[in-house]
């Protein structure tokens, strides 16, 4: 998915595949994963708040009041981490605290626009559920940032359903906004295959707009997720959605495209989009399928994942 953050910032240099170290012998288990939480935000400039903390802590599931006291232990502070009002990160990396807030109103900005849109593409043939991922799912949105967005979809029509986001994007495009709709998939195809801490956090800060329900069955189907991210559970925020309008015209124009006619439609614009995007840069993170439409073409989870094992070398 495209899901913490997408290509809106600039990527970490690639180094040989490291080994991640033992845990540091000065710092407890819950101390160690608190460090690892802050490791890895710090690839994205992304300092956190207590509660944050709390709820992606690395592979450590603890209490709130647990991790807070781990946050007022001097030693462990003074040594191994950094305070700027309420945001938390790694030593030397106090900077970090103003690009979040001023990412965070970049994102204030931007979210009514993914909240019109998003209702647009719910109202589309076929689909299911909307949320919004990346950066701004986090509200970490760099200057010109996108809004990206995963979609679920009716069985046997991603591609027909992709076709119509398209025309959306394009629209918004007019009006100076980018809209990504990067990652597609069936109704039958909400299992994620790819286990890592970085499809973790994109499952686990997704925000849907529609299709609570779908939501649901995503995480239920993803529960692998708390063998990374245990305390990350429920939704990371609620967003005031409302009715999807003119739901019941789209029913109706699904109608015809149910039929063979349908199908033979989303076959050819599969085959027809996945001969052009042959002259894209291809990464390990695309793939395309009839249940599943990836556009990840920056690989940034790559990226992202080799830099915080960078970090994680780095530990003092």
């Amino acid at each position: 998915m495209s899901t913490l953050a997408t290509g809106d910032y600039p990527r970490p240099t690639i180094i040989p595949q490291p080994t991640p170290p033992a845990a540091h012998p000065a710092l407890t288990p819950l101390e160690t994963a608190v460090w690892r939480t802050l490791a890895y935000v710090d690839v994205f400039d992304y300092p956190l708040t207590a509660v944050e903390i709390h709820r992606y802590l690395a592979e450590t599931p603890a209490t709130l009041p647990e991790v807070e006291r781990v946050l007022t232990n001097k030693r462990f502070i003074t040594q191994h981490l950094c305070r700027v009002g309420p945001y938390y990160a790694l030593p030397g990396r106090e900077q970090t605290a103003a690009i979040r807030q001023e990412r965070s109103r970049q994102a204030r900005q931007l979210w009514p626009v993914a909240l019109q849109y998003g209702r647009l593409l719910a109202s589309l043939p076929f689909t299911r559920m909307v949320a919004v991922t990346g950066s701004l799912a986090v509200d970490n949105v760099a200057p010109d940032g996108d809004i990206d967005y995963l979609l679920v979809v009716g069985n046997g029509r991603v591609w027909l359903n992709r076709a119509f986001a398209i025309t959306i994007v394009r629209l918004a495009a007019r009006r100076g906004y980018t809209l990504c709709p990067n990652y597609i998939l069936a109704e039958r195809a909400l299992h994620f295959a790819e286990h890592n801490l970085y499809t973790a956090h994109e499952v686990t800060q997704m925000i849907p707009l529609s299709g609570l329900a779908v939501y649901t069955k995503i995480r239920q189907m993803n529960s692998w997720t708390h063998t990374f991210l245990p305390n990350a559970v429920g939704l990371p925020r609620n967003i005031e959605y409302g009715r999807i309008p003119h739901q019941r015209l789209q029913r109706l124009a699904e109608l015809p495209l149910r039929t063979p006619l349908g199908r033979w439609l989303d076959q050819w614009e599969m085959e027809r989009k996945i001969r052009k995007f042959q002259y894209h840069p291809r990464s390990t993170e695309t793939d395309f399928s009839p249940d599943w439409c990836k556009g990840h073409f920056d690989a940034h989870k790559q990226y992202t994942l080799t830099a915080y094992q960078t970090r994680l070398r780095e530990r003092p």
